[in-house]
């Protein structure tokens, strides 16, 4: 019996000895479940400064690496994540995201410096996947490469889009006033955007000649790949290219006045202008106007007009045919017969007259 006891308590070490080798695959995929969960909360915060790029015909999320590193250094809270792991170096927990391909290192297509500029971009617009995938802070990017989860404003913008464009298929219907309000609302933000295009030129062409500084109000205004946020940003970037030559401000000053003479001359005079409104709101005022009952009406009046025009073409053969007067000439045969008619009339008339001589 105690050999047995002995039996029982060296089986139940050997599986409480066993089943710590089981545990790992387990630690393994939480470990994984965590670093997911740490990347997707490092991408959701605004603190960690990112752009957009083209990465093999695909647009890609994508970071500096001294930017995570200042990141993470600035926000350690973001560690706690990782529970075991969070002891961890910032430049371990990189290696660790590239090898669980939650990121990629990438590198910059143009490599080469442009014409005119000092230094290569900072953030370039094109990337390609750089060969050795492994951490680093100088001149290294890396890319998400996962899908960041949709808020919910991106939810309810896309079951908008469908019924805009339905809206926008049903202008025609809308009320006079809706579609006044419509109307000077859109011209409204078109005069707008063209004002500030237009102010935003003025303004850099007017530093560019006379101090030879590239200065662009709402720089990120016309860019592609700008956020939100960055689009809207007021104050211009730093000039990094170098100074133009004073030949360079005085041609750019010839063309200006050139242009300027020459839109001057060809200008349309107040009677053209005057032709060009009154048919642009001719136009307009079709397009507001009309309404689906004026287009039933239309098309009753169109009905009423082509049957009174077939009843009158009706009713002229029957006029023609109670009223000798309105005969057509006759042709062919018909014009035979009718002359012979005629010939046969003036010979017995001829005839009469012969015979009233006689008796006289």
């Amino acid at each position: 019996m105690k050999k047995a006891s002995g039996g029982a308590a060296e089986k139940k070490r050997v599986r409480r000895s066993s089943a710590p080798d089981d545990v790992p695959p387990k630690k393994q995929a939480a470990k994984k479940d965590v670093f997911q969960v740490f990347a997707e909360k490092v991408r959701d915060n605004k603190d960690l400064v990112s752009r957009w790029s083209v990465l093999q015909e695909t647009r890609v999320e994508y970071f500096r690496g001294k930017d995570f590193v200042n990141f993470v250094k600035n926000h350690p809270e973001v560690k706690d994540v990782l529970d075991l792991d969070s002891d961890l170096e910032t430049e371990e927990i990189a290696n660790t995201l590239l090898e669980k391909s939650l990121l990629v290192r990438c590198d910059r297509v143009v490599k080469t410096v442009r014409p005119g500029k000092k230094k290569l971009s900072t953030w370039p617009a094109h990337l390609e996947i750089f060969p050795e995938q492994v951490f680093s802070e100088n001149d290294a990017f890396f890319a998400w490469t996962f899908e960041k989860h949709q808020p919910l404003w991106q939810t309810l913008l896309s079951f908008f889009w469908p019924v805009l464009t339905l809206a926008i298929c049903l202008f025609p219907v809308y009320p006079h006033r809706c579609k006044l309000l419509i109307l000077y609302s859109c011209v409204g933000i078109l005069f707008l955007i063209l004002l500030l295009l237009s102010i935003r030129g003025t303004i850099f062409g007017v530093l560019y000649i006379l101090l030879g500084k590239r200065v662009w109000f709402f720089p990120n205004i016309l860019a592609e790949e700008a956020t939100l946020g960055e689009l809207f940003r007021f104050w211009p970037k730093k000039d990094e290219e170098e100074r133009p030559t004073w030949t360079k401000r005085l041609f750019y000053t010839l063309v200006a006045v050139l242009a300027i003479v020459l839109l001057r001359q060809h200008a349309p005079d107040e009677a053209a202008r005057a032709r060009y409104q009154k048919r642009v709101s001719n136009i307009i005022d079709d397009v507001i106007e009309w309404s689906p009952t004026l287009s039933l009406s239309g098309m009753m009046d169109k009905q009423q007009n082509v049957s009174n025009a077939t009843g009158s073409a009706d009713a002229a053969p029957q006029a023609s045919k109670t009223d000798p007067e309105h005969e057509p000439p006759p042709y062919g045969d018909d014009a035979k017969s009718f002359t012979e008619d005629t010939e046969e009339v003036s010979d017995n008339v001829e005839d009469v007259a012969e015979e009233d001589k006689k008796h006289d």
